[in-house]
């Protein structure tokens, strides 16, 4: 119940994101996936994630200084500025972890189960189909490369963001009479 529950949350936070009830907090997400699709063009995925992460410490550690600083003047009580997020204890029950993992060997055993059955030949329609699917794969692994990948990816992320609140807008005239 409880991960159906977190799901569901989820899912209404994607919703919330896409349909702008936020505009700041939907404002940050669209322009930081944009502008990590476009920095793909020239750099590569490690390069931008590490780029990523230094700008975040770089703004954590510019804020943490500010408060040390308004500390030192007595203009703080000493708070630490991310005492919240250092109290959070992240780690997970024994009961929640062995859900976890069970979960995972499920998945695991499932997926070597149907690769065995579709290898040795259990069913001679569905190896086939297999094979026809890991050749169209290759086909299409030798005409796409990563970049032509997030050239096709941005374009979805701007219709992914644009065009559910420009039918919530235009729903009069997009109505079929």
């Amino acid at each position: 119940m409880d991960k159906a529950r977190h799901i569901f949350i989820g899912v209404l936070a994607v919703v919330d994101l896409i349909y702008w009830k936020r505009v700041r907090k939907t404002g940050i997400v669209f322009t930081g996936l944009v502008v990590a699709l476009a920095s793909m063009f020239q750099l590569s995925a490690i390069t931008v994630l590490s780029h990523l992460c230094l700008g975040a410490l770089c703004v954590t550690f510019s804020l943490r200084l500010y408060y040390k600083l308004l500390e030192l003047l007595r203009w703080n009580p000493g708070e630490h500025p991310f005492q919240s997020y250092l109290d959070y204890d992240g780690t997970l029950t024994d009961k929640e972890t062995v859900a976890v993992v069970e979960e995972v060997v499920l998945l695991v055993a499932f997926a070597v189960t149907e690769i065995k059955r579709l290898v040795f030949i259990e069913s001679i329609v569905d190896s086939i189909k297999f094979a026809v699917l890991l050749y169209l794969l290759t086909y299409v692994g030798v005409m796409t490369t990563g970049l032509t990948l997030v050239i096709t990816g941005e374009p979805f992320v701007i219709i992914l963001f644009s065009l559910p609140i420009l039918y919530k807008k235009q729903q009069v005239r997009c109505a079929i009479k």
